[in-house]
């Protein structure tokens, strides 16, 4: 038995989030589906983390064990081939340690939302990209992002469907910044609440709009009240952009 680390990108519009589920189609299914034909035998795949209906990946994160003693190289293009229909991709495969866990030895995840603040509609970036026919300052969403830095109780930006222990997470950074003719807001910590991004997203997007302030923002992380966040952005944007381990090992 061989234990693979694999690394994914995906268009998360086809699917109904990472998570296998009975009656719709999720990206964890079509891996296994893909697996499964190359190891002869049903096989479960194991991810860092999951994703909501119509979030994409640059570069999620998964272990599976196969029973064949297959370079790393064939594994990968073994499994693109049974993925060739599906929005889904193994950019990488690489042998592991049997003991090597996808979710539990990540040690940070970072995420990008991609906004555009522009009045036409969009067209090659359709379902890419969250458009805002209004023009933002991508500054003060920068510099209000800053009062999340640190480690809080950030039940404002949960979703009220989170199975998540505890509302107690530490986010390690967030950048906000003019990319051409994007926002991109770039979000790092070792792990997240369900929606967390999207509901920051959203409440620093009233930022942008002069809706609201900085102290604002403060103001609704400091009340623990899912009723004081703003909007929650569309899955659209959002993209699982890496899963880090330690010391890059594998």
């Amino acid at each position: 038995m061989s234990r693979f680390k694999l690394t994914i990108e995906y268009d998360g519009a086809p699917f109904s989030g990472w998570q296998r589920q009975n009656d719709q189609p999720s990206v964890q299914e079509v891996i296994e589906d893909a697996v499964s034909a190359l190891n002869q035998q049903e096989t479960r795949v194991f991810g860092a983390g999951r994703t909501d209906a119509g979030v994409h990946a640059l570069a999620q994160v998964a272990h599976v064990d196969l029973n064949k003693g297959l370079p790393a190289d064939r594994v990968r293009d073994a499994l693109n081939h049974h993925l060739r229909t599906d929005a889904v991709a193994v950019l990488n495969a690489q042998a592991v340690h049997d003991d090597f866990d996808a979710r539990f030895d990540a040690i940070e995840r970072t995420y990008i939302y991609r906004l555009i603040d522009r009045r036409p509609p969009l067209t090659l970036d359709r379902g890419k990209i969250w458009r805002l026919p209004r023009k933002l300052d991508a500054d003060a969403m920068h510099d209000g992002a800053q009062t999340l830095i640190g480690k809080y109780d950030f039940t404002t930006f949960r979703d009220t469907m989170c199975q998540a222990k505890t509302p107690l997470r530490t986010m390690k950074e967030i950048r906000v910044s003019r990319v051409g003719a994007e926002i991109h807001l770039f979000f790092c910590a070792r792990s997240y609440l369900h929606r967390q991004v999207r509901s920051i997203t959203g409440s620093l997007v009233e930022i942008g709009i002069g809706k609201w302030t900085k102290a604002d923002l403060r103001n609704a992380l400091l009340a623990c009240d899912r009723a004081a966040c703003g909007p929650v952005a569309p899955a659209e944007g959002l993209y699982l952009n890496s899963v880090s381990y330690p010391d890059d090992q594998g």
